[in-house]
C-alpha cells in the first residue's frame, strides 16, 4: 500500500503527489437528497477526472437508483479514465465526506485495490490552503484495468432474504432513525416505512464529524456498541451511497468482511414486494 490506511489526510496526498506522478484523482460528487452543488463554484484538486456516479457508473436500465453497472461497463468507464492496473485512486467529493465511500466500494467490488479516499474531501483541502482549481483535466490515455467482481462484497435482495436470520450476519441500516422505524416519510414514492428485520440501526452522520471521518477508535465503538455475534456486515440505507459511508468505515476500522446492499431500502421497502419489513 502506499499510503498506511484506506482513508489519508490532505497533506499524506499532497505529499505523495509532489513524488509520485501514477495517481489518479477522482472527483465523486453527487447531490444529496434535497441539496445540490449544480449551481456552487467548481472547486477541484488540480488534475482531477469526474467519476460520474449518477450518469456513467450506474445502471439506468434498472428500476432502483444508483443501480451498480456490470463488470463490463465499470471496466470500459474505468478505463476511459486512465485507469490503469497499478494505478494509484485517490476518491473525494465536495461536500467532504458523502459519496466517495460508494465509488470506494464500487472500485472494490469491482477487484481494484490500490483505491483510498481524501478524508474531508475539497473542504479539507482547503482548509490546509492547497492549490484548486475550476475544471476538470482533460483525459486522452485509455486504461488497462481488468475488473473482476468480488461477489463477497455486494448483497442484492436474494441475498437479504437468505441471510438476514442468520446469527453470523448483522445488518446495519444508515438511514436515520425516524426512517429507520417508520415515523419519518421516505423521500421516494412508493415506499413503506421501517426497516429489514434483525437490522441495526447506525446513522451514517453517527460516523463523521463534519467533514471529516471520525477517529478509528471512535468508529470500532460505533460498531461494538451493539455486540453482534456476526462476522459478516451488510449495510443498507435509502440507496446504497450512505451504506457505503458505513462500509468504508467498517473496512478501515478493522472489520473487513463486509458487503453493500445495492438495492438497499429503495428495493426492499417498495410496496409491491411486500418484503418481511419491522417498525
Amino acid at each position: 500500500m502506499l499510503f498506511k490506511s484506506a482513508l489519508i489526510s490532505p497533506s499524506e496526498l499532497q505529499d505523495t503527489l509532489v513524488q509520485n506522478g501514477n495517481v489518479i484523482l477522482l472527483d465523486c460528487t453527487i447531490d444529496k437528497v434535497g441539496q445540490s452543488l449544480k449551481d456552487a463554484k467548481l472547486e477541484l484538486l488540480p488534475n482531477s477526472l469526474f467519476f460520474d456516479i449518477e450518469g456513467k457508473f450506474s445502471d439506468h436500465a434498472a428500476k432502483l437508483p444508483h443501480t451498480l453497472v456490470s463488470e463490463q461497463v465499470f471496466e470500459t468507464e474505468a478505463q476511459a479514465l486512465g485507469i490503469d492496473q497499478n494505478s494509484i485512486v485517490v476518491l473525494y467529493d465536495r461536500w467532504g465526506v458523502y459519496s466517495s465511500p460508494r465509488a470506494w466500494w464500487m472500485f472494490k467490488v469491482m477487484g481494484f485495490d490500490q483505491v483510498y479516499i481524501l478524508n474531508g474531501g475539497v473542504p479539507a483541502w482547503k482548509k490546509n490552503k492547497f492549490e484548486l482549481t475550476d475544471s476538470y483535466k482533460q483525459q486522452h490515455n485509455t486504461g488497462n484495468y481488468k475488473a473482476h467482481f468480488q461477489k463477497n462484497l455486494y448483497a442484492d435482495k436474494e441475498y437479504i432474504l437468505a441471510h438476514y436470520k442468520a446469527p453470523e450476519v448483522s445488518i446495519f441500516d444508515a438511514r436515520s432513525k425516524g426512517r429507520f422505524i417508520g415515523l419519518v416519510a421516505e423521500p421516494r414514492k412508493g415506499l413503506n416505512g421501517g426497516h429489514i428485520p434483525h437490522s441495526k440501526n447506525l446513522p451514517f452522520e453517527d460516523l463523521l464529524d463534519g467533514i471529516y471521518y471520525k477517529q478509528v477508535d471512535e468508529l470500532k465503538q460505533q460498531f461494538d456498541q451493539f455486540k453482534t455475534p456476526g462476522n459478516e456486515y451488510i449495510f443498507s440505507c435509502g440507496s446504497g451511497v450512505t451504506a457505503s459511508i458505513l462500509a468504508f468505515a467498517s473496512y478501515i476500522s478493522g472489520h473487513t468482511n463486509i458487503r453493500v446492499y445495492d438495492g438497499s431500502w429503495s428495493e426492499w421497502g417498495r410496496e409491491e414486494l411486500n418484503l418481511p419489513i419491522e417498525k
